[in-house]
């Protein structure tokens, strides 16, 4: 298994985060996605990957992170990507849950790293919460120049459809267990097996029966688990496929 978004460096792991390693591997997770999303977590995703050689760092600056400043912000992330080694950019994208003071800001952020994505011939890690049809007409408006995953997707299986003609992945995560998440579920079901994906996004989103703790990697057997379920084929040809997927997208 390859847990394809990780923030193991999570404060929320430091009183265990050797043992949660040691339960990743124990599970079978052979690789981690170890995803930044801010100048402080891209260091600490690059000093965690300099520990142990089963995690593969990211960088990039979510949505959060967009601010009147941001020019300011992206010129320092460049800096950062081109002095280490990333296998993608993000997580970014749009974010409109919380705040949308900066709504424009993040929109021209989130284009400024496909971009950069684009011309580093790297994949992107997308986080879209709340600005559904705003990520799907950015992502589109490259043509297919970029590639990428959509981290714990939560749009609609018609909208997944549209992404994967588009070239990119389909990731999916603990809520994909829970037993009212019927979303997920249809997604899973009517997305191809080559363009899936599974992830924790721990410590957020435990799948059952963790739900409401916290989230480790070795728990991405669960997600595994369900998507075999609802595919209706066995553990181990989507255990084999979103592998290889994994591997294919980052380059691992």
């Amino acid at each position: 298994m390859i847990d394809t978004h990780s923030h193991l460096f999570d404060e929320e792991f430091d009183l265990d985060r050797d043992l949660c390693i040691k339960r990743a591997i124990e599970a079978n997770v052979k690789k981690i996605i170890l995803v930044g999303f801010s100048k402080e977590t891209n260091l600490k995703a690059q000093e965690l990957a300099k520990k142990y050689n089963i995690f593969f760092p990211t960088a990039g600056l979510h949505p959060s992170e967009a601010n009147s400043n941001y020019l300011e912000e992206f010129e320092e992330f460049k800096r950062f990507a081109k002095e280490n080694k990333i296998y993608a950019v993000g997580e970014c994208g749009l974010d409109y849950h919380w705040d949308i003071t900066y709504k424009e800001e993040q929109k021209k952020l989130f284009r400024l790293q496909c971009e950069y994505a684009i011309e580093n011939d790297l994949p992107i890690i997308v986080h879209s919460r709340d600005a559904q049809q705003d990520t799907f007409d950015i992502i589109k408006s490259y043509n297919g120049k970029l590639k990428g995953v959509m981290h714990c997707y939560s749009g609609s299986k018609e909208l997944a459809k549209e992404y994967v003609k588009l070239g990119f992945y389909i990731s999916l995560g603990g809520p994909l267990t829970f037993k009212n998440a019927k979303e997920p579920k249809e997604v899973c079901i009517n997305t191809p097996l080559d363009r899936l994906l599974i992830e924790t996004d721990c410590p957020y989103l435990a799948p059952t029966p963790f739900r409401g703790k916290r989230n480790e990697s070795a728990y991405v057997k669960y997600v595994l688990e369900e998507m075999a379920k609802l595919k209706g084929i066995p553990i181990s040809i989507v255990e084999d496929e979103t592998e290889s997927n994994a591997e294919r997208l980052f380059k691992i």
